[in-house]
């Protein structure tokens, strides 16, 4: 235990994991990584333990938006990188700053336990192919993902046909010859909606609520490098970004697509082209709301039914730190309530990093967040006046940075912020803390 009580522990090689561990090593931070897959990349490496990624997914955010500043995509990579390019990213970012040597793969962290008060230390019980371990650390620093733990509906009555998580889900041939219905219309759902119209007999997208979809292109260009430098208040982005969306991508609603009851920007809008393209096309069927299941009879809120022989509900992931008690996470409500989305109001040996969700937001602005947590412990630990300062900040009650944008009432959205807001308080606090952030 002495060679490991002076040392945080980090849980996840995943994108948010790895800008940690750079951090950490540059900062000489001493800490041991900890990973469940036996390499790096997280959800991104499909064949990952707890992946949810499946064959067709791509970046909805361009590569360019997307990428860390000190490390960006290799020349010819596509602008709207699969799944298997990004795997790749991530293992040449972690080969260029000699990550993996900081990890233990193929390990499981089962268990965090405070040893008292914050500065006492946490109790660590991880387990591998040798068996368990146990061992105390300093701290601990959860990277561990947000979309690992599917979001599972249930619903009135029973469904004789396959009934399964978009989390279950890999290759379009899974819907091959059958009556598909997909609930949820997210940028997930809409993607696998436009996939199984490919192979499925007939493929229908049930839909609770409205959406604002995006264009991947805009004049030709990836739509999320069209902001410029014009930075404008939110009320005429709406009017500004309202018009643009009007031009590109016209009236949702006449393919039966319900409307959104909620201002553009209030959720987070579906990047995606193709699916209004098939419902034109007569190739997707709009469909309400579930009201109950039959056999392999689905009834619909407005009265309408139809057989289906797979239900494939692409409703989402729920936050999941099953390895830690959510006490000691100050949960409210959805999420746990942090400051800046990564720092506990009392204790400054626990950090939850990637809990962050922004249109626009990139791997650069997590980074930006995992230098704030870093530079603060190292600043606490130099005695900083910055440090200080910031530790007062968090515990005298915070809201989150959303920018004063009333975001609709979801479990995926209670840890959502805007972008601009966000990062100007955490660069503000990276350049505090002796930072260099834009």
């Amino acid at each position: 235990m002495g060679e490991t009580q002076d040392k945080f522990a980090l849980i996840g090689a995943g994108p948010m994991g790895l800008a940690a561990a750079k951090l950490l090593a540059e900062q000489g931070i001493a800490f041991q990584g900890f990973e469940l897959n036996s390499g790096v990349g997280g959800l991104w490496d499909i064949e990952a333990p707890r992946s949810t990624m499946y064959d067709t997914a791509h970046l909805i955010s361009s590569a360019r938006m997307t990428e860390f500043t000190d490390f960006p995509m290799r020349s010819g990579v596509p602008e709207y990188p699969s799944h298997h390019e990004m795997k790749r990213y991530f293992q040449e970012f972690s080969n260029h700053f000699d990550l993996a040597k900081h990890y233990h793969f193929s390990a499981e962290v089962t268990r965090c336990t405070p040893l008292g008060a914050a500065g006492a230390g946490w109790e660590v019980t991880w387990h591998d192919a040798d068996g368990e371990h146990v061992e105390v650390f300093a701290g601990v620093l959860i990277a561990n993902g947000t979309l690992s733990t599917p979001n599972k509906p249930t619903f009135k009555g029973s469904f004789d046909g396959e009934l399964i998580h978009s989390a279950d889900y890999r290759n379009p041939r899974q819907f091959a010859d059958k009556r598909v219905l997909v609930v949820g219309a997210g940028n997930s759902g809409c993607d696998i909606a436009v996939d199984a119209i490919h192979h499925a007999r007939s493929t229908d997208l049930s839909m609770r609520r409205g959406y604002y979809f995006v264009p991947k292109y805009i004049f030709g260009k990836p739509a999320d490098t069209m902001g410029g430098a014009v930075k404008l208040p939110m009320a005429l982005k709406r009017i500004v970004d309202g018009a643009i969306l009007k031009w590109f991508v016209g009236d949702p609603q006449k393919y039966g697509f319900p409307k959104p009851n909620y201002r553009l920007y209030e959720s987070h809008p579906i990047v995606n082209s193709l699916v209004l393209y098939h419902a034109g096309h007569g190739d997707i069927a709009i469909r309400p709301d579930i009201e109950r299941l039959d056999g392999k009879t689905v009834h619909f809120k407005d009265g309408s039914a139809a057989d289906y022989d797979m239900i494939l509900t692409a409703t989402g992931y729920k936050l999941d730190y099953p390895f830690i008690d959510a006490e000691h996470l100050n949960w409210q409500g959805d999420a746990p309530h942090l400051y800046l989305n990564c720092m506990h109001p009392e204790r400054d040996d626990l950090f939850v990093l990637g809990m962050v969700e922004a249109s626009g937001l990139g791997w650069q602005g997590r980074h930006e967040q995992a230098e704030m947590v870093v530079r603060y412990i190292t600043g606490l630990r130099d005695g900083s006046a910055e440090a200080q300062s910031l530790k007062e900040t968090k515990a005298q009650g915070f809201d989150r940075a959303t920018g004063g944008m009333d975001y609709i009432e979801l479990p995926r959205m209670a840890y959502y912020v805007d972008k601009a807001t966000y990062r100007k308080a955490v660069t503000g606090w990276v350049r505090r803390l002796g930072g260099s952030a834009q």
